[in-house]
């Protein structure tokens, strides 16, 4: 009895000493607090933040999306993609030391706290892809390190706050898709390392300012989408391709293609909008987007009436005295600015981190090693790529350089690989449709590290050949990413969205996706223009044989033109992996009967596969039966042209395609034509339908 006695007392007394223990913990801890504020606003219903607890250690390991630095404090919140559902709060501020928040492709809402702007540590700031509104906070112009910041694709309202010209080392300014308004700021030409500024799809007016136009670092504008007019500065030529400017009627200029001459000088001298509002005495009041090129003038506050005119003597000493005063207070203000910059620097000092950026899934050896923090594609030191190409002698990465992608776009795009975004999967890879940062849609192919050719140096040389295919009958690369810490591969391609050939095989009667004769001629040209570009040699690109021509390596575009997929692909794999590939083609009947014996693929066994593509068009089936080569051979139309067609289609064309699927799939290679000869027996097939 005695030691029952005493033992539930010590029992208890435990008990107080864990509860006191961790209150101190918490106490002690303010991160920990912050954190837990913050989950609490991001996740009110706990549904997904549920390793965030009181009792734990954020730089354990056990928090969910949290990442310390080497002096146990926490330095990136890595959320993007949970389905949070809250909102971000002020206590965000709490966490002094964070270099990297990521909150994109969330469903967050709410406005965007202010206090954020005192994290001077802060290098990337993500809240793209949720439901954030309202404005943006002028006091994120005071993150001095800050280099990326996606607020894109959010409800925010208002205008661009002219402060965000003070982030001296900022690279990417993403706020397309939202709902502001208001001048473009001049002060955002300031801003000389601003390499990429998208403000598309938005309500802005006004002009370009053309300080924004020489930028030095400045690789891409994208203004598409908003109200803007008058005069494009022509410095914006150097960009090409890079300055996109469509659905914005009011913009002219010379040397832009889609551009009309702006009206002469005079002109516009006498349209031109005065800085303060008022026009000449007897001019009209001009609509708001006819507000000059910098977003620094301020309209005057005018009643549901109008505004009154007084005077102009007593106008022009009003003029005088707000001139003067704005200038003493101006200087007042760069003054108190200055000086709290240079004390702000050497308070930061201190505590400077390390400029060397980790890889997107390379985790730091004292971080939490799923939740490293992820760096933006727009920085060359954030790539992992399979290894420094510069060591092989005489190889040039030049092409490829401009090919990179990095794991965490690839992941955004396909919503970290959801199983709703997957198109196909194989033994070889898997492919996922995916939606970049500008909103082009994309597919992603998938492909294991152990399917790649094991010597870094080959699988390069093998990327630089997919690189230099440009066709528009070729599927186009937009890029790649090679990932260690994965142990994988992404190639990322134009999305097709008409699916492949496969599905126009084997129609029912009636079914809506039954191809007409003259779409099924015009996919057979282009079939055979994409694979006479793979056979020819063009300046920096070898010929090549593709291997693999099937009907689920055609797909289909918008405009029913075709495109040919996984051209020079084999490059990059392992003979095994490629041998692997193929047997389902054999099995489909694609492969040529030489290669069975000679193991070797030649250009006359690309033409054999076209041969069979060709059967399977014109008849519309999966399997090519003995009767439908008999048909062919004896031009009896019935048994090999498509019955769905129900008499509609050309005999002459008929005979004519069936004969160069014939010659194409001739047992014997040397028999067999040579593309450039299809494509010129094509010609008397396509030269009545549409042009490109």
């Amino acid at each position: 009895m005695p030691k029952k006695t005493m033992f539930f007392p010590i029992k208890f007394l435990i008990t107080i000493l864990i509860c006191l223990f961790s209150n101190v913990f918490s106490k002690s801890n303010p991160e920990l607090k912050s954190l837990l504020e913050l989950k609490s606003s991001l996740d009110p219903s706990s549904s997904y933040l549920s390793s965030w607890t009181e009792n734990g250690n954020p730089c354990d390991g056990s928090f969910e999306g949290v990442c310390c630095n080497e002096y146990g404090q926490v330095s990136n919140i890595s959320l993007q993609g949970k389905g949070l559902k809250g909102q971000l709060s002020p206590a965000i501020s709490g966490l002094k030391y964070l270099t990297g928040i990521y909150l994109h492709y969330n469903s967050l809402v709410g406005e965007i706290p202010k206090e954020i702007g005192s994290l001077s540590h802060l290098v990337d700031l993500y809240l793209d892809v949720n439901n954030i509104s309202g404005p943006i906070p002028p006091q994120l112009g005071n993150i001095e390190n800050l280099q990326v910041l996606q607020l894109c694709y959010n409800q925010l309202t208002g205008s661009i706050p002219t402060q965000l010209g003070s982030l001296k080392k900022l690279n990417v300014l993403a706020l397309q898709s939202n709902q502001l308004t208001g001048a473009i700021p001049a002060s955002l030409g300031d801003i000389e390392t601003l390499m990429r500024l998208d403000l598309s799809f938005n309500h802005l007016f006004g002009s370009i300012p053309a300080p924004i136009a020489d930028a030095p670092l400045l690789k891409s504008l994208d203004i598409r989408n908003n109200t803007l007019s008058g005069n494009v500065p022509s410095a914006l030529q150097k960009l090409n391709q890079g300055f996109q400017y469509s659905n914005n009627p009011g913009l002219c200029g010379v040397g832009f293609l889609t551009l009309a001459a702006c009206p002469d000088s005079d002109h516009l001298g006498q349209i031109r909008p005065q800085p303060f509002g008022v026009g000449p005495e007897n001019s009209t009041e001009l609509p708001r987007k006819e507000i000059p090129e910098t977003a620094n003038v301020k309209l005057p506050n005018c009643g549901e009436t109008g505004c009154s005119k007084p005077p102009r003597k007593h106008n022009a000493s009003v003029a005088v005295g707000v001139v003067v005063v704005t200038l003493a207070l101006s200087l007042i203000s760069v003054f108190m600015f200055t000086k709290y910059r240079r004390t702000k620097q050497k308070l930061g000092s201190s505590f400077e981190l390390s400029d060397s950026r980790l890889s997107t899934d390379q985790p730091r050896e004292f971080g939490r090693k799923n939740g490293s923090p992820l760096i933006s594609l727009e920085y060359p030191n954030g790539w992992d790529p399979l290894s420094d190409v510069r060591s092989f002698n005489g190889f040039s990465n030049d092409v490829i350089q401009g090919f990179r992608f990095n794991l965490e776009e690839v992941e955004c795009a396909t919503q970290y690989f959801s199983p709703s975004n997957l198109l196909g999967k194989s033994g070889l890879s898997a492919v996922y449709r995916g939606v970049l940062r500008d909103g082009s849609v994309v597919a992603v192919k998938r492909i294991s590290k152990s399917s790649c050719k094991s010597e870094e140096a080959e699988f390069l040389k093998g990327l630089n050949v997919l690189t230099s295919l440009r066709h528009e009958n070729l599927v186009r690369l937009r890029g790649f990413c090679c990932s260690r810490g994965r142990g994988e591969c992404f190639l990322v391609y134009d999305f097709v969205p008409n699916g492949n050939l496969f599905k126009y095989l084997d129609l029912k009667d009636g079914d809506a996706t039954v191809l007409e004769w003259s779409t099924r001629v015009w996919i057979i040209n282009g079939i055979a223009k994409g694979i006479q570009y793979l056979h020819s040699t063009k300046p920096n690109k070898p010929a090549l044989v593709h291997q693999n021509i099937s009907a689920e390596k055609v797909h289909i575009d918008q405009r029913f033109n075709p495109v040919i997929t996984d051209s020079g692909l084999y490059k990059l794999l392992t003979n095994d992996t490629v041998f692997s590939a193929l047997k389902v083609s054999a099995a489909m009947g694609y492969l040529a009967p030489e290669y069975t014996t000679t193991g070797k693929f030649t250009e006359k066994s690309d033409v054999y596969a076209f041969g069979m593509l060709v059967f399977q068009i014109i008849s519309g089936r999966r399997k090519i039966t003995n009767t439908i080569h008999m048909g062919a051979d004896s031009s009896r139309s019935q048994d090999f042209v498509d019955q769905n067609l129900h008499g509609k289609f050309s005999e002459f064309e008929a005979a004519k395609l069936a004969k160069i699927a014939l010659s194409c799939t001739h047992e014997l290679p040397n028999e067999r034509p040579s593309i450039d000869a299809v494509i010129l027996d094509l010609g008397s097939c396509t030269s009545c339908y549409r042009s490109p």
